[in-house]
């Protein structure tokens, strides 16, 4: 059990927002760090804390750039959480708006996988910059593109209209990944907003079509059947079809979709390999 002065009790009564129980035991512990590396800020950071927040920065004087053995730092806990106050606080007190944790990423790359518009607003504000990427490739318009809220995206192309232009380092585009995750709010606004070529390949020869109905979201499918005019047969990099990773993923409706809405051959051969959409729906 954490006795007083413990570092596991601080941590504790930071997450549980106890600022005067913290105050009267800081003293006996002083500045310490958590099992990942994390410093009180970090703690304060994550679970919210504004308060405890700024009683260790304007109390302790605890460094807000702070780094755990991430690389994360404090503004990196706040804005993947969805913290605004905390994200607000730190970004007053000066913080460097795109810091890097480990694999690259923003504290505004991290937001993005929250659906919190005012967080990315604060952000942007404050001198974030949209179009930095990851160590995958990925910019902040992508990963908004995977989570699919169509307000963060509309916002992110009017500060900045380029950033939907970029790859990751396999040439998966946003549209990718947004048909891949079934996102069809998003995938209106990108067909609407960004000008990306029908039937776009990635490093594997996979369009966004075929990332849709591998995954079974043929409401996307068909957005792009009439928005961009995919094409239902495009092949693979090895020659396979939508159907075939229809097949292989045991996709009963898209593959449904495709023979009878769209007269998919059943019968076509990847053109590499040889087989049939039964020989890969065997794999499955």
């Amino acid at each position: 059990m954490a006795t007083p002065g413990d570092p596991r009790r601080l941590f504790r009564l930071v997450q549980e927002g106890r600022l005067r129980a913290l105050q009267e035991e800081l003293q006996a512990a002083g500045g310490c760090r958590g099992l990942a590396g994390d410093t009180l800020l970090h703690c304060a950071a994550r679970h919210g804390r504004r308060d405890i927040l700024t009683y260790l920065v304007e109390a302790w004087g605890m460094d807000i750039e702070a780094t755990n053995r991430d690389y994360k730092r404090p503004l990196h806990e706040a804005a993947s959480m969805g913290h605004r106050d905390c994200v607000r606080y730190l970004l007053d007190r000066g913080v460097a708006v795109d810091c890097l944790k480990k694999a690259d990423w923003t504290p505004l790359m991290m937001a993005c996988t929250r659906k919190n518009l005012e967080v990315i607003q604060d952000l942007v504000g404050h001198g974030a910059n949209p179009l930095l990427k990851n160590k995958d490739g990925w910019n902040s318009f992508h990963i908004a593109s995977r989570e699919g809220d169509p307000l963060i995206l509309q916002y992110l192309l009017t500060v900045c209209p380029d950033a939907w232009k970029t790859e990751s380092k396999i040439r998966r585009t946003p549209l990718h990944t947004a048909a891949m995750h079934g996102c069809l709010e998003a995938v209106k606004v990108l067909l609407t907003r960004c000008q990306y070529e029908p039937d776009c390949r990635d490093s594997c020869g996979v369009t966004p079509f075929m990332d849709a109905i591998q995954c079974g979201h043929i409401d996307v499918a068909r957005l792009l059947l009439e928005k961009q005019k995919a094409c239902s047969s495009a092949e693979d990099s090895l020659g396979a079809q939508a159907l075939h990773k229809a097949a292989v993923t045991g996709q009963v409706e898209a593959i449904r979709f495709l023979v009878s809405d769209l007269g998919a051959n059943v019968d076509v051969r990847a053109a590499t390999t040889g087989l049939t959409a039964l020989h890969y729906a065997a794999k499955w």
